[in-house]
C-alpha cells in the first residue's frame, strides 16, 4: 500500500471516535508498529486532530473529510498560491491555517522521487518568500505574452539583468522562469522569490537562432 493510501486509511479508521492502538493498525494495514508512529506524528503535523500517545492508542477528533480529489496543474497551481498568499498575510489564525491545509495537502502528494513535486518541500516552504515571487508573476506573464524584454535584479546581486521571458515553470512546490540573459549572453533559469526588482524595458524582442525557448529545451534533451 503507498504511504498516501495508508494515510488515508488511518484518517478513516480515526475519526470514528474510537481508541485505536498502533499494534491493531499496524497489523491490519501490514507495516511496523514504528511505520504507524511515524504515520501519526505526519498526521498530526499535517493538523489532522489526532490525540493519544504511543502505547496507549490513538483517536481524532471531529473533522470534515472530503472525497479523494483529482487535481490538474494547474488547480494545484492554483491552491498553492491561494494557500502562500493567505499564508503570508497578516491575519494569525487564517495564516496558520493556510499552512496546516498546505501540510495535509503535502501528506498524500505523490512521493515519485522522479516527479519535480518530491524535489520541493510544499509544507514547509515559506509563505513570505513564495509570496515575495507572486508579486512579480503578472509582469513576467504580460513580458512573455508580448515579448517584451525585461531589465531585474535577482536576490544577493547587486547588478542588473536584461533579459528576454521565455517561459515560466511550476514544480509542484515552488515558480521557476527561463530567460534568455543579454548580460551573461546564455541560458538562466531561475526562481521567482529570488527576482527583487524587475523593469520592463521598451522594445520588443523577436526569436534568434540559439535564444528561442526552442533551443534552450534542445540543450536539455
Amino acid at each position: 500500500m503507498k504511504r498516501a493510501d495508508r494515510l488515508y486509511a488511518l484518517m478513516q479508521r480515526l475519526k470514528d471516535g474510537h481508541l485505536h492502538t498502533a499494534e491493531a493498525m499496524a497489523q491490519d494495514l501490514g507495516v511496523s508498529v514504528r511505520t504507524i508512529y511515524r504515520d501519526m506524528d505526519t498526521l498530526a503535523a499535517s493538523g489532522v486532530p489526532v490525540e493519544g500517545a504511543r502505547g496507549s492508542g490513538y483517536t481524532a477528533q471531529a473533522m470534515i473529510t472530503l472525497p479523494p480529489l483529482n487535481l490538474t496543474q494547474s488547480e494545484l497551481e492554483a491552491l498553492h498560491i491561494g494557500l502562500a498568499a493567505v499564508g503570508a498575510g497578516e491575519t494569525e489564525d487564517l495564516a496558520e491555517a493556510a499552512r496546516a491545509l498546505s501540510q495535509k495537502i503535502d501528506a498524500v502528494l505523490p512521493e515519485d522521487v522522479d516527479s519535480p513535486t518530491g524535489r520541493f518541500g510544499f509544507a514547509t516552504y515559506p509563505f513570505a518568500e513564495a509570496a515575495q515571487g507572486f508579486r512579480h508573476m503578472p509582469a513576467f506573464r504580460k513580458a512573455i505574452r508580448a515579448r517584451q524584454k525585461l531589465r531585474l535584479r535577482l536576490e544577493g546581486e547587486t547588478g542588473f539583468h536584461t533579459v528576454r521571458p521565455l517561459h515560466l515553470d511550476y514544480w509542484g512546490r515552488i515558480w521557476t522562469c527561463i530567460v534568455w540573459d543579454e548580460t551573461t549572453e546564455d541560458f538562466a533559469t531561475f526562481r521567482m522569490d529570488r527576482v527583487q526588482d524587475l523593469t520592463p524595458v521598451p522594445g520588443l524582442f523577436v526569436d534568434e537562432t540559439g535564444k528561442s525557448l526552442k533551443d534552450f529545451r534542445a540543450l536539455q534533451s
